[in-house]
């Protein structure tokens, strides 16, 4: 932690945002353009971790990371999970004008006040702005079961919190050595695709071992299948353990959608143990499988009814250097924020659990 100390001597911060925030703020770039899949190649900044702890602030003096993006009147804000020495999580929020460089807030904007959330606090913040309201999924962990919850807000700073979305929830994960661990209530890493389907249903894509497939009508009331009936699962050498959500779908020239994902690999093929990477998927909400809708026992088959268009072979982000591999959790890269600004994709993600840091593309022009 000296190091992180050292690096956080010159924090910026300040008591309150650079603007006010409301339904009338502008996001995205003035000069947005679509992506085409996949969004590569992604150079890592030499000035990394942009962001390291604060000892000044107690709920963020031990490590931060695992950042979440959006813009807003030309500026990035970034919602951030950050811990204190005790390890109890808080999400924070900063901004900067030119993705680099930022300015935090003194005070996070989102800390434990549910009982579900006691102890472990607030993790992993995803956010997307849907008819100019934002909605953060993020893990409430009360240092036994970590649970998938939703907060709203028109500001970023007053936000309405659900209980968790899905009670009762039961899976398995798996081990490096593929030993089975069933599990109850633990539900984790949500990715809402911001545009509704025709039919009205709102899609998300949840969980930390496979991926899962949600629908609502409502951004609150979400309805699941159950556990075998999965979305995606590991598959390739640089995620055959488990697989699990980065940012909210970014829509493409064709109206498909890339999510990119986190993942954990065994170490049997290529990559060291236990290492995380991120990579990219194809989604088509519109033609994928109705979770609300119920199947006939024995007629759900997951590769032809529900599942990625495609993943990219190779991850686009891997540990490399002190930062990524040596930290809370070792090997990690594990990205959560993806924002196009300036004729760029910046995308943010977390480093060995400690810190944060940015990496990014070239914005394909139209032809």
């Amino acid at each position: 932690m000296a190091l992180a100390a050292a690096q956080s001597a010159n924090v910026s911060s300040a008591d309150q945002l650079p603007f006010n925030i409301s339904k009338h703020t502008v996001e995205g770039d003035p000069n947005y353009i679509p992506p085409i899949f996949p969004i590569a190649p992604f150079n890592k900044y030499g000035g990394n971790p942009i962001l390291s702890p604060n000892p000044a602030n107690d709920w963020e003096s031990a490590y931060l990371y695992n950042p979440t993006a959006i813009v807003l009147d030309e500026t990035i804000f970034l919602l951030y999970r950050a811990q204190n020495a005790s390890l109890t999580s808080s999400i924070g929020l900063a901004w900067s004008t030119d993705g680099y460089n930022f300015t935090r807030l003194n005070q996070p904007i989102l800390y434990a006040t549910e009982p579900w959330e006691a102890i472990g606090g607030t993790e992993d913040p995803r956010i997307v702005r849907i008819n100019q309201t934002f909605f953060v999924t993020y893990t409430a962990y009360n240092n036994v079961t970590p649970q998938l919850c939703i907060a709203s807000s028109e500001d970023l700073l007053t936000w309405r919190k659900t209980p968790p979305l899905f009670p009762g929830w039961q899976d398995v994960a798996y081990s490096d050595i593929d030993i089975p661990t069933p599990r109850l209530n633990h539900s984790k890493s949500g990715a809402i695709v911001r545009e509704p389907t025709p039919d009205g249903l709102y899609h998300m894509y949840w969980g930390d071992s496979f991926l899962y497939h949600a629908t609502s009508e409502d951004l609150t009331n979400w309805t699941t299948l159950p556990a075998e009936q999965y979305f995606a699962g590991p598959l390739l050498p640089w995620e055959n353990r488990l697989i699990e959500p980065g940012p909210a779908p970014i829509q493409t020239r064709d109206g498909n959608w890339i999510l990119f994902y986190n993942g954990m690999t065994t170490g049997r093929v290529g990559y060291p143990r236990n290492q995380y990477s991120t990579g990219q998927m194809l989604l088509d909400p519109t033609g994928s499988f109705r979770p609300n809708i119920p199947v006939p026992e024995g007629e759900y088959e997951p590769a032809l009814r529900d599942g990625p268009l495609a993943r990219v072979e190779r991850p686009v982000l891997v540990p490399e250097g002190e930062g990524e591999e040596s930290g809370q959790v070792d090997r990690v890269v594990f990205a959560e924020g993806l924002v196009q600004f300036r004729g760029k994709w910046f995308l943010y993600f977390g480093q060995a659990d400690s810190t944060l840091g940015v990496a990014t593309a070239e914005v394909v022009p139209w032809d």
